[in-house]
């Protein structure tokens, strides 16, 4: 790739001309895009872009591709720390791991959890991440001030479990330009009682924020709801009137074909988590199926591992895996599913498909600079499923949030991204060795 350098994407006002163009309707070449205030402009073809600002010198992105962020769906910031202690656990490890780990977490360790989780989102191409809420005992405050310190954009999460400050929430971050209030229950079961619930919804139905809880994730969830209110999550949803539009339901796996119905009718969202599936789960969400019904769903990665690129791969190999064996199916939506769904989906499941998710005139300009002249790309043949199956991390020259660059090869240019690793790996040491985590570790099978 040419010298192409950090300092080209410091103005205010940029016309940037790629060698490739991710738009909604597919990858286009001899394009480019004008981005002022922090938003897209125009987009359109080159020439005539350039012709209109010749007072603009372009950036020539040669042999790159332009690209929107990923919208991570479904993220823990407050659990980096723990990430490898969810290796070859049960399933349902939140009393063992996550709750212990966060509540073991004071002000300055969860503003490093959360600004590490954010480095790492923005190394693996996120531009925005929906954080579910905390157990620790802060002010989520200092969640807000790590990502906007990162300069990521977050749908920031405070769980409601008991019914207050849910208002007080909604109204504190209302109109921030990177942060975008939501509330959240860790499950239906979670909440103090139905009101709780439909109260918490209705919230965010009126505010236009998302209501936040996990569904589904995994056989034990389900059956512990059936103990204790008769009905599995999704059906609970339903029944108290906690399930529309403005719900984003995260795992979803084990779904009935009536809950799936419920899904689609009420206009619901689904956090679609594969990694989460694989390292921690034992039921994989019917993406595909979603997608002919016309549920929304996103992507993310539950905080399991900030890349991209590698999930959206192991969303469609899970999908592969799971169902399209079975079937025949060698083709399980095609790569330009994936990638519509870990973009302009997600940010739709979020509520910010107004705001991001897709290289459009007036929306924020969140986006990637990839390196196309790799050998794993070479020769392109069909860009869509390639970014899918071949591409990685290590190709994002450069991450772009609100027209402000927040990443150049893989480092922040404005704060000091080492300095903070290491702050971190030495408080993460110390919240672990204090939160008292029990791990079951079983010996593998012949030893």
């Amino acid at each position: 790739m040419p010298a192409l350098r950090a300092e080209q994407f410091a103005g205010e006002e940029l016309l940037l001309v790629p060698d490739a163009l991710l738009l909604p309707g597919g990858p286009v070449k001899d394009h480019a895009v004008h981005v002022a205030g922090g938003v897209f402009r125009e987009i359109g073809p080159a020439r005539r872009l350039i012709d209109a600002h010749h007072r603009l010198t372009p950036v020539r992105l040669d042999r790159s591709l332009l690209m929107p962020g990923f919208v991570d769906a479904h993220h823990h910031l407050t659990q980096s720390f723990g990430k490898a202690q969810a290796f070859g656990q049960p399933s349902e490890i939140f009393k063992t791991v996550w709750e212990p780990l966060e509540r073991a977490l004071d002000e300055e360790s969860a503003y490093l959890a959360a600004k590490l989780a954010a480095l790492e989102a923005l190394r693996g191409g996120f531009t925005t991440v929906a954080d579910a809420g905390t157990r620790a005992p802060v002010d989520v405050a200092v969640l807000a001030q790590a990502t906007q310190e990162a300069g990521i954009r977050c749908v920031l999460g405070r769980v409601c479990s008991d019914g207050t400050g849910g208002e007080r929430h909604l109204a504190r971050w209302d109109g921030t330009r990177l942060v975008h209030p939501s509330l959240a229950i860790p499950v239906p079961e979670d909440a103090a009682d139905d009101k709780v619930l439909r109260h918490t919804a209705r919230l965010c139905a009126e505010a236009g924020a998302v209501f936040q809880v996990h569904v589904n994730e995994h056989l034990v969830s389900v059956e512990r709801s059936l103990r204790s209110v008769g009905r599995r999550p999704v059906e609970h949803l339903h029944h108290v009137g906690a399930l529309g539009p403005h719900t984003l339901g995260a795992h979803a796996t084990l779904l009935t074909p009536g809950e799936l119905r419920l899904l689609a009718d009420s206009g619901a969202a689904v956090g679609y988590n594969p990694v989460a599936s694989a390292w921690k789960g034992n039921g994989v969400a019917q993406a595909g199926t979603m997608a002919a019904l016309g549920v929304r769903f996103g992507i993310g990665t539950d905080g399991t591992r900030g890349d991209g690129f590698r999930l959206v791969d192991a969303a469609e190999t899970a999908q592969r895996l799971a169902f399209g064996l079975q079937n025949g199916d060698a083709v399980c939506g095609a790569g330009r599913l994936w990638l519509e769904h870990a973009t302009a989906g997600g940010a739709d499941a979020l509520g910010l498909g107004r705001v991001t998710g897709e290289i459009a005139a007036g929306k924020a300009a969140d986006f990637l600079v990839v390196d196309l002249g790799v050998p794993e790309l070479t020769p392109s043949w069909d860009l869509g499923w390639e970014l899918v199956r071949l591409a990685g991390r290590d190709q994002i020259r450069a991450v772009v949030v609100g027209g402000r660059l927040r990443l150049w090869d893989g480092w922040p240019p404005h704060w000091d991204g080492p300095a903070l690793v290491r702050r971190a790996a030495e408080a993460g040491r110390e919240t672990v060795r204090r939160a008292g985590i029990r791990r079951v570790d079983p010996l593998p099978s012949g030893t």
